[in-house]
């Protein structure tokens, strides 16, 4: 029976601990420091654990917010791999890591949960240089199959004594992403023992799509059949009759027929990959049985698992999309709590883009939308409200995504693409070869662009403009504020220039009033935005309010400055750069993106063309990766903010002993 938020408790320093006071379960998760305490327990006091995670995540993410439903559907299938595998000598691999917060409890770092997302904390994504348990990287989907193969195969080729197992975790959304057939296919094909585990929820942040999620609802099979299939092929193998390179025409085979007798065909032994289920993802006791029972076969084989998204909090459960990343909460009503409650505040981007889309597509019946199982998160979702045949989400399919685009553009239609920017560099050959070489006007939309905080260093939209600038005719813009994204979103449906890039942050705005009637832009055109005579600083995007009072601070220490927002990263505006050779002054540069290959690259190449040798200080996300924060702290750390910014102009202008507050912080 599901708990209920009536269940709930307070995370106090990596303890769990009821309004009330401990419990059996509060009590035994206290005890568990690692899997082989966890597997010193009696199996009947495997669900006091599952209670007592559960418990500790309602307490602990209703004040430190992170991936709330999906880790509370996952608890007793964590707890059933820990228990039944001898980790970290066996591999877990979790696709993506949303379900990974009950793993971390059990692997060493409930004492630090309150840490969790947080700057120089533990990350919210499974890390290889957090924890030997956390076996891979995880936080992009689909990866696990195809890394799990790599280790399973690994442990065949060095010969680990005793047998290494490896185990994949991977949801039913992740399984439709491309990447994860490409390993399934070959999961065959090469000696190996891989375990996959196919949590399916019926979810991933949206519903899902695709016939594929059709396919799961209904898939079964027989344990019986499994069995009998089993014994009588190892009885086979005793007196000489099969071997096991033979096995796999006997299981297509055997597939074939009981395909035929039962009306129903599965597409995971068609490829060769024994299938068992699906089971009750939360019955602690069988998961443990099933997984003692096929441990040690040998070959690749799955296990489809059903379990509910949210489970054990009755708001997450009814409301599993809300609930996947909910912000603070009340652990006892499962009241969301809003810190803006009751003021006017500036939109979040995706918002603007999403209501400007609505506009447009309502004056221009050739725009389409398509998102990537980013509905809600690009607020795509606002056009399949009004428009619901005029949007396409084609679930985890980043690549599908843009040469579907591409071939919606070849017929006349206008696509807009929204996906966020660290997603979108998995779909880089077809943006190349499915829209740039035959010039479609397909309009990208990259949300989360720059840093965008506590996802941390898989998250991060750092490399869009260096990857995009590379492709021959992509135009890449970057709105300073709200209206300007407008426009240029205005500016793409209508011009037939090829494909457009265009790049906004994670978060809120800064105008409240922010809906400006449709301009069209001229494309490569920037803007003065201050004039000065010491230093001239060269802005893209959004971090436009960092420079806007960084140069507030120069200027009372007596610096003169500059600002040109340049909108567009690709064409540049050679007249602006022009100008500011004219001016001989120095220059400094802010993007919210990696310095290396992105508008200080683009503005050094510039002037390196020209001939002038203009002084130039490039200021953006730095040649390394960034960990978890907030983006206030992340800037300051990658010295992005507004007194870093200053003090760049500072030096520029020869003020002397001047050293940002970030200049020794450690970004890792």
């Amino acid at each position: 029976m599901a708990e209920t938020a009536k269940l709930s408790n307070k995370a106090i320093g990596g303890k769990c601990v009821m309004a009330s006071g401990y419990d059996a379960a509060c009590d035994v998760l206290e005890t568990i420091d690692s899997p082989a305490d966890l597997r010193t327990l009696p199996e009947e006091r495997l669900p006091e654990v599952c209670t007592g995670i559960r418990k500790f995540l309602i307490g602990a993410l209703s004040t430190n917010p992170g991936h709330f439903a999906s880790s509370m559907g996952a608890v007793e299938l964590t707890v059933a791999l820990h228990y039944v595998f001898n980790t970290p000598y066996d591999r877990i691999v979790w696709d993506v890591g949303h379900q990974a917060y009950g793993h971390k409890l059990l692997t060493g770092r409930r004492g630090r949960f309150d840490t969790n997302r947080k700057l120089g904390g533990i990350s919210g994504f499974p890390n290889p240089d957090e924890s030997e348990y956390d076996t891979f990287t995880a936080g992009h989907a689909s990866n696990s199959i195809s890394a799990a193969l790599g280790m399973a195969v690994a442990t065949e080729m060095n010969g680990d004594m005793p047998r290494r197992n490896v185990v994949a975790v991977i949801g039913d959304a992740s399984i439709g992403g491309g990447l994860a057939f490409e390993g399934l296919n070959n999961a065959a094909n090469t000696p190996n023992n891989l375990l996959i585990i196919l949590n399916d929820n019926d979810m991933s942040i949206d519903d899902n799509v695709g016939s594929l999620h059709s396919y799961l609802a209904h898939i079964t099979t027989s344990k019986g059949y499994n069995d009998f299939r089993n014994s009588t092929f190892k009885a086979l193998k005793r007196i000489g009759l099969v071997s096991d390179r033979h096995r796999g025409p006997i299981m297509r085979f055997n597939n074939s027929l009981k395909a035929l007798l039962s009306h129903e065909q599965n597409i995971f032994e068609g490829l060769n990959i024994r299938y068992f289920g699906p089971i009750d993802g939360h019955d602690v006791g069988n998961m443990v049985k099933v997984l003692r029972d096929i441990k040690d076969m040998t070959g690749p084989k799955i296990l489809h698992v059903k379990t509910v998204k949210g489970k054990g909090f009755e708001a997450a459960e009814q409301n599993p999309s809300v609930w996947h990343a909910p912000g603070k909460f009340d652990p006892e009503t499962g009241e969301q709590i809003c810190s803006d409650k009751g003021k006017e505040c500036p939109p979040k981007y995706q918002d603007v883009f999403g209501e400007t889309l609505v506009e447009l597509a309502g004056c221009n019946d050739r725009i389409v939308g398509i998102t990537a199982a980013m509905l809600s998160g690009t607020s795509m979702s606002m056009l399949k409200e009004a428009m619901p045949k005029r949007v396409f989400d084609v679930g985890i399919s980043e690549e599908h995504a843009v040469t579907f685009a591409g071939g919606l553009a070849k017929e006349g239609m206008r696509p807009f693409v929204a996906i966020y920017s660290s997603f979108m560099q998995r779909a880089y050959d077809q943006i190349i070869h499915d829209v740039a070489i035959a010039r479609l006007p397909v309009t990208f939309c990259i949300d989360r662009a720059g840093l965008v905080g506590e996802d941390g260093v898989t998250h991060h939209g750092a490399f869009d403009m260096a990857y995009l600038r590379t492709v021959p005719g992509m135009i890449i813009a970057a709105p300073r504020d709200e209206q300007t994204l407008r426009n240029l979103m205005f500016t793409a449906q209508q011009c037939n220039c090829g494909p457009i890039a265009i790049r906004y942050p994670r978060g809120k705005g800064h105008c409240v009033d922010w809906r400006c009637e449709f301009r069209s832009m001229e494309i490569g055109k920037g803007e003065k935005l201050r004039e000065g005579r010491d230093v001239a600083v060269i802005s893209t995007g959004t971090i436009a309010s960092e420079v806007t009072k960084a140069i507030a601070e120069a200027e009372s220490k007596g610096v003169s400055v500059a600002h040109y927002d340049m909108t567009f990263v690709k064409p540049l505006d050679e007249d602006i750069l022009q100008e500011v050779i004219e001016t001989g002054c120095p220059v400094v540069t802010v993007e919210d993106g990696t310095v290396i290959g992105g508008l200080g690259s683009a503005v050094t190449d510039f002037f390196a063309e020209k001939g002038h040798n203009t002084a130039v200080r490039r200021i953006g996300i730095p040649d390394r990766f960034v960990a978890q924060g907030t983006v206030a702290q992340l800037r300051s750390l990658c010295g992005m903010d507004a007194d870093s910014i200053a003090s760049a102009i500072m030096e520029a202008a020869g003020v002397v002993n001047v050293e940002p507050a970030s200049a020794q912080q450690d970004l890792r």
